[in-house]
C-alpha cells in the first residue's frame, strides 16, 4: 500500500473515531433493542448493558431480580455524519411499545420498562421533542409511558449477552416470536 493512500486511510478511521457519539435507549430485552440498531447504517456499535440503578457493577441475575433500580438497555455508537439522533430517536419509538409501564411485550419487571437516557441537555431537549411528537401522533386514550432520564453510568452486560441475536440466531428468533413483539409492534404502528 502506498504511504499517502495509508495515511488518508489512517486519517479517515480517526476522524470517524473523533466524531462518534453516544446513545443510550432502554426498550425491554437489550438483545433485541441491540438486534434493531445494529444494522443501521451509521452505527458502528451497539451494547448491552444495564444503567439507571444504584448498584455498581451489576450482574444479569441481580438486574433481573428487580433490586438494582437499573435498566436493561444499550449502548449506541454512532456518526451523526451519517445517521442523526433524531433518527435513532424515531427508530426507537417504532421498536417499543410506548404505553406498556410494567415492562416490554412479554418481559415485565422494572428492568424491562422502557426509557430515554440523556446524555446531555442537547438530547434531553430532542428526546422531549419526539416523545411530544409521538404522543400527538398516536393521539391514544393511554399515555405514553417511556421516561427520559439523564444518563448516569453505563455498565456493559456480561459476554454472553453482546451480539446474541448473532451468536444464537435460532433461540433468539424463537424467543422474540414467543415474545410477541414483532406482532405488538405491528398492532401500535403499522408497516412503518
Amino acid at each position: 500500500m502506498k504511504q499517502p493512500l495509508l495515511a488518508a486511510l489512517i486519517l479517515t478511521v480517526f476522524s470517524s473515531a473523533l466524531t462518534a457519539e453516544k446513545a443510550i435507549f432502554a426498550g425491554g430485552c437489550f438483545w433485541c433493542i441491540e438486534s434493531d440498531f445494529q444494522p443501521l447504517k451509521g452505527v458502528s456499535a451497539a451494547v448491552s448493558g444495564y444503567i439507571g440503578g444504584h448498584v455498581k457493577n451489576p450482574s444479569y441475575k441481580q438486574v433481573t431480580q428487580g433490586n438494582t433500580g437499573h435498566y436493561e438497555a444499550v449502548e449506541i455508537t454512532y456518526d451523526p455524519a451519517v445517521i442523526s439522533y433524531q433518527q435513532l430517536l424515531q427508530h426507537f419509538w417504532v421498536n417499543i411499545d410506548p404505553f406498556d409501564a410494567s415492562g416490554q411485550f412479554c418481559d415485565k419487571g422494572s428492568s424491562y420498562r422502557s426509557a430515554i437516557f440523556t446524555l446531555n441537555s442537547e438530547q434531553r431537549q430532542l428526546a422531549m421533542d419526539s416523545k411530544k411528537d409521538i404522543e400527538q401522533k398516536l393521539s391514544s386514550t393511554q399515555a405514553v409511558a417511556t421516561q427520559i432520564i439523564d444518563a448516569g453510568t453505563f455498565y456493559p452486560a456480561e459476554h454472553y449477552h453482546q451480539d446474541y441475536y448473532l451468536n444464537n440466531p435460532k433461540r433468539y428468533k424463537f424467543y422474540r416470536w414467543n415474545c410477541g413483539r414483532d406482532q405488538r409492534l405491528k398492532a401500535i404502528w403499522g408497516d412503518l
